[in-house]
């Protein structure tokens, strides 16, 4: 009897082992390149004379997880052919997209629990948390994210995991309830066995709209230390405004780091951006990543994804819906037609095509 119960009990051990997820893709470092599966991403690629191998074209797809749990907002976010607003058709219909958009050459994207201004810029009182008030993860966004991470993974996508957003941190309760937070991400991500994430802990560290002075500019290092010790193999870095370089004190602690060609008109100014974040005393080869540039200008020579591209600095897509446009337009803009379905998207995929992919 005892030996049938010990086989039982083995059975029960093999079959909780075999439905663990399995990840099939790894991301990973290597000076100023990035890795996946242990090779330089675009191995021996140029474009234009420029080496291109090891860069993470990217674009900020934040929303994602995006649920509003205010009732007197959530119907701003109606889909117009429904005329109702569906947080599972959003993160069913972006899982769906995802594989066209890797077929361009994408390699990453950024989503965040907390997400980001679902009208593109600007926060009012819709209510995004992410997070119970004591840093707990919500499952149902907890869920959806499982979902994004898991299809990037089948793809051989990297998922730059935003943890924080300005627009909502302010329905956290304090300093521990942020710390509370990030430890559980971390479990979430080893629980799940995910190898193919990048952390940014929060968008726009030095965006004077945050509540919680732990997420702002001058203590924002403490948690990319809090989850370095937690998690050393895990890369994790934290963005700043557009046109701003990030202080010393966070590229000491990053693995990586972010910058942002928002208010970047100049295509010359992204260059100097870049040359300025390797001048820094704290620099010391690691990849410099744009995860949020909403300038275009795809077709004409000088544009700031080339600019960066030729500085050696990946570069990453924000589009978001202009007053007036419609449904099709937009990665940002809740509702989100997650497909390429303007000109818009379409000439930012072709741009990653040329540079990437095309003979």
């Amino acid at each position: 009897m005892k030996y049938l119960f010990f086989v039982l009990l083995l059975s029960v051990f093999a079959c909780a082992e075999s439905n663990q997820f399995k990840s099939t893709t790894d991301v990973d470092i290597r000076g100023e390149k990035f890795l996946i599966n242990g090779e330089v991403t675009f191995e021996g690629r140029e474009w234009e004379g420029h080496p291109v191998e090891g860069l993470l074209p990217n674009a900020r797809l934040v929303q994602g997880v995006f649920d509003d749990l205010n009732p007197e907002t959530a119907e701003r976010w109606k889909y117009p052919d429904t005329n109702e607003w569906d947080p599972d058709r959003n993160t069913n219909e972006f899982v769906a997209a995802m594989p066209d958009l890797r077929r361009y050459g994408m390699l990453a994207f950024t989503v965040n629990f907390q997400g980001g201004s679902p009208m593109g810029y600007g926060n009012k009182n819709w209510k995004n948390p992410g997070f119970e008030p004591d840093g707990t993860l919500i499952p149902a966004y907890a869920e959806r994210m499982e979902r994004i991470v898991k299809q990037a993974d089948e793809l051989g996508m990297v998922v730059i995991l935003g943890i924080f957003y300005f627009g909502q941190d302010q329905f956290l309760d304090g300093d521990a309830a942020v710390k509370n937070a990030v430890d559980n991400v971390v479990d979430w991500i080893q629980e799940n066995n995910f190898t193919n994430i990048l952390i940014e802990v929060g968008n726009e560290s030095n965006n004077n709209k945050y509540d919680l002075d732990i997420l702002k500019e001058d203590r924002v290092h403490e948690l990319i230390l809090q989850i370095k010790e937690k998690a050393p193999d895990l890369p994790v870095s934290t963005s700043f405004n557009g046109n701003t370089i990030p202080p010393d004190k966070v590229v000491e602690v990053s693995d990586f780091v972010l910058i942002h060609g928002n208010g970047v008109g100049d295509p010359a100014r992204i260059t100097e951006m870049v040359e300025q974040v390797r001048a820094l005393p704290s620099y010391r080869p690691m990849p410099v990543v744009f995860n949020e540039d909403d300038h275009y200008d795809f077709e004409k020579e000088q544009n700031n994804f080339a600019a960066a591209t030729r500085a050696y600095a990946s570069w990453g897509y924000f589009d978001f819906r202009r007053d007036g446009e419609n449904f099709d337009e937009g990665y940002q803009s809740v509702p989100v037609n997650w497909q390429i379905s303007s000109e818009r998207k379409q000439s930012f995929f072709d741009k990653v095509e040329e540079i990437f992919i095309k003979e």
